[in-house]
């Protein structure tokens, strides 16, 4: 947690003022029985009707300036919390956009989105709590005992006797409950995980008639999570009524013991209705205090989770540059391996190409066969477990991430647009990028009939997710994002399955015709996509089983056979 309050930084004076101001509702407070108590030894037992109306008075100024001193409490503690979360929220954001894809996959998106609402909010809760409470509970109950022992030293070793007994209570039921209430949370996250995954997947569920599993599973972790936040919320349930039974004993001792007083003479009537009110004050702030230590514990929990993503080690960045006049293949794999972490077996295993500049290299293979994972080490997404990756003979690990990412041009599985104008999204790839680079970039994508059939051109708003959009003409304004760059390396994950042959035929020859002769990396389900590759990749459960162009392969890579005829009939070839 303290790791977090740096965040608080730019609050000071917020987090200074709030509790100074409930200090000051506080006193005014302590003098409330001191007034009552003199109403009824002077006013009411004096008879003296103008002594309680001055006293009244005096009650409601008290009132008014413990209003106002509670309500500036109020909204100096909300400035400086609220503020305090905006802040984690941005540094927090900013931490989880530079985590490695490794990293962010041992997250988990689910998590990261649990960190950044959940966990936060109540982060904002505790803190909040703490700076209009954490001083003034305290400072009343400890207050209240020693206005008790001015009036009564009998009657402030019942208050001590009472808040000692009190502490125990409370912080016993903390103990047991401050790890319950992290197992709570770790369950939230299970749920908030399983939902994302749900909602994404939600068209696959309908198309394997999986509703019923889903609404069961769902049912199951959501009957965990209550259950678990049913039983700690029964043990903190037991504060209120331990807490009222423990001052109510409390107040039974003391109106006796004050009766006793009163028949000999040593106090007064109006010194008992104070020890009371004194005693009643101390229940409310403890049961406030009990609240306020439950939060914390709640907000310790999240900070805690919070803090572990910030962590966690981001690979520092380096400087390299290309060599362009050296001699060596431009893009090298040299007997690379990858794998997932947790995974038990290797995703590549002993892969081993060149690509020259201006080659086209297609790689294709059945799922799972680590297609994604071949392309994702060359723009440093994922680090080689083995072997190395080389541009112009330099390790891609030699790169600083932002200059190896500048060199490539990246069009996903998934085409993903932004919310905003088509504009925009194209100047995604390149931020100063003008009207006349992104149309002869729209052009080489096959996408300029898509803008031109948009009343407003390049203006033409695109929804969130690119909805509004078919999934042909996304996948083609994607590929344009990423050409308006001109990058060198271009690579392209199966990003034309939505496309028809012929467009698809068209889009890899205007590939070949760019003046800036990008290495081209295609992966795609499809033979045709890649048959007039310069080299392509076969690959089958992370190995290399055939490297080569179309024909030969067809010769010789039974796999790549398989795939091909399966697509097209043997005479066709």
């Amino acid at each position: 947690m303290g790791n977090l309050l740096k965040y608080l930084k730019r609050y000071k004076t917020q987090s200074v003022l709030a509790p100074l101001f409930k200090l000051l509702e506080a006193c005014f407070e302590l003098f409330v029985p001191f007034v009552v108590q003199a109403i009824i030894d002077n006013g009411i037992g004096g008879g003296s009707v103008s002594y309680i109306v001055y006293a009244c008075l005096i009650l409601v100024a008290l009132g008014i300036i413990g209003l106002i001193s509670a309500v500036s409490a109020q909204y100096f503690a909300a400035k400086a919390a609220v503020g305090f979360s905006k802040e984690l929220r941005y540094a927090l954001f900013n931490k989880m956009q530079s985590l490695s894809y490794s990293q962010i996959d041992g997250l988990g998106t689910g998590t990261m989105l649990t960190r950044m609402t959940s966990d936060v909010n109540q982060l904002q809760s505790g803190v909040n709590l703490v700076l209009r409470l954490f001083m003034r509970s305290p400072f009343i109950v400890f207050g209240a005992m020693i206005m008790a022992f001015i009036i009564s030293v009998t009657a402030g070793g019942i208050f001590a006797v009472v808040i000692a007994v009190l502490c125990v209570v409370i912080f016993a039921i903390l103990l047991v409950s401050i790890p319950l209430y992290k197992n709570v949370q770790n369950k939230l996250d299970e749920v908030t995980v399983a939902n994302r995954e749900t909602l994404t997947g939600a068209r696959i569920i309908r198309a394997f008639c999986k509703e019923e599993d889903e609404i069961s599973g769902y049912g199951k972790r959501n009957a965990e999570l209550s259950k678990a936040q049913l039983f700690v919320g029964k043990i903190s349930a037991l504060m209120n009524p331990l807490t009222y039974a423990v001052i109510n004993v409390g107040i039974i001792i003391l109106l006796y013991s004050g009766a006793i007083e009163v028949d000999s003479g040593s106090l007064t009537q109006g010194q008992v209705v104070a020890l009371y009110n004194y005693m009643s004050q101390i229940l409310i702030e403890l049961i406030k205090l009990a609240n306020l230590i439950i939060t914390v514990t709640k907000s310790f929990a999240c900070a805690g989770r919070i803090n572990a993503v910030f962590e966690l080690e981001t690979t520092p960045d380096v400087s390299g540059s290309v060599n362009k006049q050296c001699t060596a293949p431009f893009i090298e794999f040299k007997n690379v391996c990858a794998n997932y972490g947790a995974a038990e077996s290797d995703a590549l295993s002993g892969i081993s190409f060149t690509a020259e500049r201006g080659q086209t290299i297609g790689i294709i293979g059945g799922t799972g066969a680590g297609k994604t994972t071949l392309v994702n080490l060359l723009p440093h997404f994922y680090e080689s477990s083995g072997g190395e990756v080389l541009i112009n003979g330099v390790n891609v690990n030699s790169f600083g991430d932002e200059e190896l990412r500048d060199m490539c041009g990246i069009v996903p599985q998934r085409a993903v647009l932004f919310k905003g104008t088509i504009r925009e999204n194209i100047q995604w790839g390149k931020n100063e990028a003008c009207d006349e680079e992104i149309y002869c970039a729209l052009k080489a994508a096959q996408a300029a009939d898509v803008v031109k059939s948009k009343s407003n051109g390049l203006d033409e708003l695109v929804h969130q997710g690119g909805k509004n959009f078919s999934g042909g003409q996304r996948q083609r304004l994607t590929i344009a994002r990423a050409l308006v760059k001109k990058p060198q390396i271009l690579i392209l994950d199966d990003s034309a399955s939505a496309l028809d042959y012929a467009t698809d035929a068209k889009l890899r020859k205007s590939l070949k015709e760019l003046d800036y002769s990008p290495t081209v990396f295609i992966i795609s389900q499809r033979t045709s996509s890649i048959k007039h590759a310069d080299k392509i990749i076969v690959l089958d459960g992370g190995v290399a089983v055939g490297i080569g162009t179309h024909e030969s392969l067809l010769e010789n890579c039974e796999v790549y056979r398989e795939i091909h005829y399966s697509q097209f009939a043997k005479e066709e070839v």
